[in-house]
């Protein structure tokens, strides 16, 4: 029997996604919640499960292809491959429809007691055949706010697909190599875009073209072109997540009167403590560096300036104040922008926090983000200190009240104990919503931050 899966709400009201890559084709047998695609929403890469155990039939969109939800995307015939048994083959018409899962999120309702299950390896041939018919446009993430991370050990199964991320398997189908060569060189652990670009070096694949089409535009001599005539234009398709972050931010920047506040301050004694964490064998397996410590400042001051961690509900005309810090961590990606929450950071210890912003770090570095993880912030942390800057005015992410911008640590002449010294000094910025603050709390918020990264044993009285 031939049953359609259409394009499940994948969260947050989300009305379409773009297919990035299939890792089905028709004829395959798959299994219940193998990964049948990646799909890109307007937030996030995702891996698309299975609803069902059976033969893919068709494919109704292409790489490439935005689809809306609820439109068909693949077509199943579940009563199963030739020589499956007799239970399968004769599963009823009404059995199929009890089992239609509601995918609202991610996975599949469990249909079936059998193992998931993932696709058996292609050739070389077919592999690179493949790649040559569809195209991808998930880029790695180049720029998160913590450390790089770390390459996992484990080894990958026979017969599985090689092991890396969604965006280095579209980047390597951009440049033309097969993983599976690929794989042969590094071994068993993850392979990562540099692996790529060193493959293809060797061999001598061409270099990644963009996505982008670049048009040439002729420009009439009235105008004022120059005198080669013509001048080269590369137009991007506005979509994904940079297409809801304009829209986001558009929407922020002219509904929140937005006020910024700038302060430097004294940061060595906070420097000099995280030296002496790191130095700590008992915590060498937490990442400690100055972003956790600003984060933990960060929950400690809303808990004495709760106007900064409220929200401003216009359709019931009353301002909401959050009892708990969903803490939002910016981070620039080639995709756009985009914000993991670390849910109820008010609870978390030092190197609870730490934990915290490595796994987000991790998740966004493998496009594994999912939208649930990017909704609901209460208040947010923009690190642009890690491109060399020190100040900045961020916009208010929607229905969030305050955004702290953390710039870089620079050892400048400071005024200390009445003698100029060389100091390490911070420049933070804190952007609120003027209906919900005012500039005195603003002031206050910042100076709580300030005080507890100059003396950071401050932390004791709050």
């Amino acid at each position: 029997m031939i049953t359609e899966f259409r394009l499940p709400d994948l969260g947050e009201g989300l009305t379409e996604a773009e297919v990035v890559q299939w890792l089905v084709q028709p004829g395959d047998t798959v299994a219940l919640n193998q990964t049948l695609a990646e799909v890109e929403t307007a937030k996030a890469v995702v891996e698309l499960p299975s609803p069902y155990e059976g033969t893919v039939a068709s494919l109704h969109a292409d790489a490439g292809e935005t689809v809306a939800v609820g439109a068909p995307l693949i077509a199943f015939d579940v009563a199963g491959a030739e020589g499956e048994s007799a239970p399968k083959a004769a599963e009823t018409e009404e059995t199929a429809e009890k089992a239609q899962p509601n995918l609202v999120g991610y996975g599949a309702a469990p249909s079936s007691g059998a193992r998931p299950a993932r696709r058996a390896r292609r050739s070389a041939a077919s592999a690179a055949s493949a790649a040559s018919e569809s195209a991808a446009d998930a880029a790695v993430i180049e720029a998160a706010p913590h450390d790089a991370v770390p390459p996992s050990a484990a080894e990958p199964a026979t017969g599985e697909r090689p092991r890396s991320t969604p965006p280095v398997r579209a980047y390597a189908k951009r440049r033309g190599v097969d993983l599976v060569l690929v794989a042969a060189e590094v071994g068993d652990r993850v392979i990562t875009r540099s692996d790529v670009d060193a493959y293809a070096d060797c061999v001598g694949a061409p270099e990644a073209e963009p996505k982008a089409v670049a048009t040439e535009v002729s420009v009439p001599a009235d105008v004022g072109a120059p005198a080669r005539g013509e001048r080269a234009q590369t137009r991007v398709p506005i979509k994904g997540v940079r297409k809801h972050t304009a829209q986001a931010m558009v929407q922020s920047a002219f509904t929140a009167p937005h006020v910024t506040t700038f302060h430097s301050v004294d940061v060595t004694a906070t420097m000099e403590l995280i030296d002496q964490l790191r130095a700590d064998r008992s915590l060498a397996e937490h990442r400690i560096g100055p972003l956790v410590l600003v984060a933990k400042a960060v929950c400690l001051a809303l808990g004495r300036n709760p106007s900064l961690n409220a929200t401003w509900d216009e359709t019931a005309g009353e301002i909401v104040h959050n009892h708990y810090v969903d803490l939002g961590i910016a981070a620039a990606t080639e995709r756009g922008l985009i914000v993991p929450i670390i849910r109820d950071a008010e609870q978390k210890s030092l190197t609870g926090m730490a934990d915290a912003l490595t796994q987000l770090t991790q998740t966004a570095r493998a496009g594994k983000t999912s939208p649930a993880e990017l909704a609901g912030g209460t208040f947010s942390i923009t690190n642009i200190g890690v491109f060399g800057i020190d100040a900045g005015t961020p916009i208010l992410p929607p229905g969030q009240s305050g955004i702290l911008a953390v710039g870089a640590v620079r050892k400048q002449p400071w005024e200390h104990n009445g003698e100029i010294a060389l100091r390490q000094i911070m420049t933070l910025s804190v952007s609120f919503d003027h209906r919900l603050v005012d500039g005195a709390e603003g002031a206050r918020f910042l100076k709580d931050v300030s005080d507890l990264l100059e003396q950071p044993g401050r932390a004791m009285l709050f």
